[in-house]
């Protein structure tokens, strides 16, 4: 999504720069594209283990007490993703029943926004899910539950 995302800004860039013609869409398309991108890019970044760690505490301490660490923050991941997917699910049937659109010329309909929004953060705490039965399985006996994959970077 993000080369859509880069050529539908650089279209309506050139398009209203060089042929005074500003496209209508390109705006709410470039807000959508990138609205995706962020959502889904939770739930990848998740997976792939790339979110960031407070590393000045973090790679000091046992695998045991990162698990620990991982334990807190998953749950409380889990818990405001829950909250977020019920939210987004609300507004997204609100959108959809009412035929929400956003307010601007082109005036797009809103539910596919908030759809995906349910759908990723639906996806990212299943992600959550995982990673935290995962270190509390390595909690409790002391071996890992999955295999580790090849770190980022090829650490």
């Amino acid at each position: 999504m993000v080369p859509i995302l880069a050529f539908v800004v650089i279209y309506g860039t050139v398009a209203r720069y060089l042929f005074d013609a500003p496209p209508i869409w390109t705006f709410d398309t470039a807000l959508f594209l990138f609205g995706y991108v962020a959502a889904l890019g939770g739930a990848y970044a998740q997976q792939k283990r790339a979110h960031i760690n407070v590393d000045i505490f973090y790679i000091r301490v046992s695998p045991k007490v990162k698990a620990t660490f991982n334990l807190i923050t998953y749950a409380l991941g889990i818990f405001f993703l829950i909250v977020v997917s019920y939210l987004c699910y609300t507004k997204f049937t609100e959108a959809y029943e009412l035929g929400f659109r956003r307010q601007t010329e082109w005036a797009p309909l809103m539910s596919h926004f908030w759809l995906m929004f349910t759908i990723s953060s639906a996806i990212f705490t299943v992600q959550l899910i995982r990673d935290f039965l995962a270190d509390l399985y390595y909690l409790i006996t002391g071996t890992p539950l999955l295999e580790e994959k090849e770190q980022i970077n090829g650490n």
